[in-house]
């Protein structure tokens, strides 16, 4: 086979990983800010240096090849570390800027930005913040391929390439939708009416004392033609409201006194169920400073709300909280 001699350009890696998202030459183009011509004659250079097609172009949309889809992957971490190459250089102590791509998960996102979005787009408005609200196997799944940044999601993480920092450790309330009409100040795990309990899908139950109630509810049988599958808090609490149900809800979920009354939120008695909140981010990612940002601002806006004291029992290493 030919050894390749030809250097192949960020722009021409760019032009490639364009068109596999657009799946069209002029789309494409118009993205990458150049002629369809132009697109189209850079693609090929780069097939020919390669010496493989990359795209099918008989198929609308294009799509890749054999060849090229055991090369997009890398194509794309190139390109994503080329970017924090560049943005690495210009950075200074003074300044932030540049692009930075957060994943967060579900249950905290609704909770967690509404507290930190104000904060930091007024003090970095040279950032560009891009927030995705995915599960924590999507968010691992794009730091690996450097898609993106960083992820903000339950602890920990088994992933010996990813690095990993606790932001705040979480309790977890007992939200009651009959309110006033439970006498009790607080909850022990053996006084939750498992006839009205709704929980998040399989994926979002704890071990400990939560994970505990998660079988038990699987083992009775309840008097109800409904079953409600959800990954989604909002969507949980109408259920629960609808059925006078009662559920469980991460300390920042009842933060939002327009969603929840402090009258239908009870403490769970000691050793209280939490989860740990942290950052993870690629063994080789750069953008050092705007990490630090990120974790000074959220534990800024989120130890207000929280104790000050551990005394929870944190969930088990091996369950993940989307």
């Amino acid at each position: 086979m030919k050894v390749l001699t030809t250097s192949i350009t960020i722009n021409q890696i760019n032009y490639l990983i364009a068109l596999k998202q657009t799946g069209s030459f002029s789309a494409a183009a118009e993205v990458c800010s150049i002629t369809q011509s132009t697109l189209s004659t850079m693609i090929k250079k780069l097939e020919e240096h390669i010496q493989m097609p990359l795209f099918d172009r008989k198929t609308k949309p294009i799509r890749l090849t054999e060849q090229g889809e055991a090369l997009i992957a890398q194509f794309m971490v190139v390109s994503n570390e080329f970017e924090n190459l560049i943005e690495l250089i210009h950075q200074t102590n003074e300044e932030f800027f540049g692009t930075f791509k957060i994943g967060i998960i579900p249950t905290l996102a609704p909770f967690l930005l509404p507290l930190l979005l104000p904060s930091i787009l007024s003090k970095y408005p040279k950032v560009d913040f891009h927030f995705s609200e995915i599960t924590t196997n999507e968010i691992v799944n794009k730091i690996r391929l450097r898609e993106l940044d960083v992820g903000v999601l339950s602890l920990p993480i088994e992933d010996e390439n990813l690095i990993q920092k606790t932001l705040f450790v979480e309790d977890f309330l007992v939200y009651d939708s009959r309110g006033k009409s439970q006498k009790k100040s607080n909850y022990a795990v053996k006084d939750i009416d498992i006839s009205r309990l709704w929980l998040l899908e399989e994926s979002h139950c704890i071990t400990s004392q939560i994970g505990k109630i998660c079988h038990l509810k699987k083992k009775q049988k309840l008097e109800s033609n409904l079953i409600f599958n959800s990954g989604s808090i909002l969507s949980l609490l109408e259920v629960v409201r609808i059925n006078e149900g009662l559920t469980l809800l991460p300390k920042l979920a009842t933060l939002n006194k327009d969603l929840i009354r402090n009258e239908k939120i009870f403490q769970i008695k000691s050793p209280t169920p939490a989860r740990e909140i942290g950052v993870i981010s690629h063994k080789s990612f750069v953008k050092k400073n705007l990490l630090k940002l990120l974790e000074e601002e959220i534990k800024s806006v989120v130890n207000p709300h929280l104790k000050s004291k551990k005394t929870q029992q944190l969930i088990e290493p091996s369950v993940v909280i989307d």
